[in-house]
């Protein structure tokens, strides 16, 4: 069964950092992109971060919205996901959750990806 489990979510003051982790089980993601959305409350799911698979040399995508202030990376043999986020604000509320997909180039679109965590929740106060 496969499973992602997140985790580093919390509250923080605006200015503040947390990293995100999602974990993988069940199979090896290696090769396949992986990201990092979020949702907020009535608001759509939107697209953070993403990565590609191991040896795909394309360069990680960002929101515009978090780009110079989220960084995405992975620990292949961990088959760990991270999300290191610095400067937060306010407007970064959300549940975030990472995604896996089946081939390895990072998309941005929700579509692209077969495999979700539950979510953790990322509250930045003002």
């Amino acid at each position: 069964q496969v499973q992602l489990v997140e985790s580093g979510g919390g509250l923080v003051q605006t200015g503040g950092s947390l990293r995100l982790s999602c974990v993988a089980s069940g199979r090896t993601f290696s090769s396949a992109a992986m990201a990092w959305f979020r949702l907020a409350p009535e608001k759509e799911r939107e697209f953070v971060a993403g990565i590609g698979g191991a040896g795909w040399s394309d360069l990680p995508k960002y929101a515009e919205s978090v780009k110079g202030r989220f960084t995405i990376s992975r620990d292949i043999a961990e088959k760990t996901l991270y999300l290191q986020m610095v400067s937060l604000q306010p407007g970064d509320t959300a549940v975030y959750h990472c995604a896996a997909s089946d081939g390895p180039i990072a998309q941005t679109t929700a579509s692209s990806y077969g495999y979700w965590g539950q979510g953790t929740q990322v509250t930045v106060s003002s």
